[in-house]
């Protein structure tokens, strides 16, 4: 992961995307471009005339720039190279322009402003038309290890393998990689485009070893089963493919990318 697009913003996720984005870029010797993205798209009831979004985009901008001062006087002494962009405009659209050099984008899990409530439309818009790679970082987060063991969710599907592929450079890191399956209760899998044992062949080109793993669905969601999973095997990562359907199925009826991206315990790398 040489090229590190990270997602500033003033959200709770913020300080935490910062330190892992570090822990991987030491780890790969990489480069951290922060992308800072002000909206002057603002609204406000009752303000026909613009006068308060007028007020209001000054103190929009002193407080930017007081973040942005903030985390580059602490990133100066990380001995991590970075550069800074600056941007006025939608945060998604922002990132998806400047995603095409990209290796990896770091998001948090929650809308900015939403506190936290549901699922991300902003990752969904990135994750969906970027074309990269991103990775979901929780606030717990307080460093992120990437020689602890990670966890593969794999159904087979072309996204789960564009996932497996994307995060083949942090997977090389880990002491210990589980490919897992989540099968229904009769021990049928369910039609995969590929089966596990590819995924494994795709690793050990690569030389990384895995183990296979066949977790039975039970009651549990599958996004609850895969974390149980990973947290039993102190996974530090989660690799999946998102939305194996269209994003307004999962919006509307809900999904596994969706349930995983609510509040997820751990890190989570995400390729459509």
């Amino acid at each position: 992961m040489k090229s590190i697009l990270l997602h500033i913003d003033h959200d709770a996720a913020c300080p935490a995307r910062l330190q892992v984005a570090l822990d991987i870029a030491r780890a790969t010797n990489g480069h951290i471009t922060c992308l800072q993205a002000v909206s002057y798209d603002v609204f406000m009831p009752g303000d026909f005339y613009g006068s308060a979004v007028a007020a209001a985009l000054p103190v929009i901008r002193e407080n930017a720039d007081k973040l942005r001062e903030t985390i580059e006087r602490d990133l100066e002494h990380e001995a991590v190279p970075f550069d800074w962009r600056f941007e006025y405009g939608v945060a998604g659209q922002r990132l998806i322009e400047a995603s095409p050099l990209a290796d990896i984008v770091i998001m948090g899990p929650a809308e900015p402003g939403m506190d936290g409530k549901g699922p991300s439309a902003l990752v969904g818009n990135v994750v969906t038309r970027a074309g990269v790679p991103v990775l979901v970082v929780p606030e717990t987060m307080q460093s992120f290890d990437v020689g602890a063991p990670m966890l593969v969710a794999w159904n087979g599907s072309p996204e789960s393998a564009r996932a497996l592929r994307a995060a083949v450079p942090l997977l090389a890191c880990s002491v210990k990689v589980t490919l897992a399956c989540v099968v229904e209760e009769r021990g049928e899998v369910n039609a995969f485009d590929l089966p596990s044992t590819e995924g494994a062949k795709y690793l050990a080109r690569h030389g990384i070893a895995c183990e296979l793993v066949e977790l039975p669905r039970g009651e549990a969601r599958i996004g609850d089963t895969l974390f149980a999973a990973a947290r039993m095997r102190e996974c530090e990562l989660m690799v999946m493919g998102a939305y194996g359907h269209s994003r307004l199925t999962e919006m509307v009826l809900g999904g596994v990318t969706r349930h995983m991206l609510s509040a997820p315990p751990m890190p989570v790398l995400l390729a459509h």
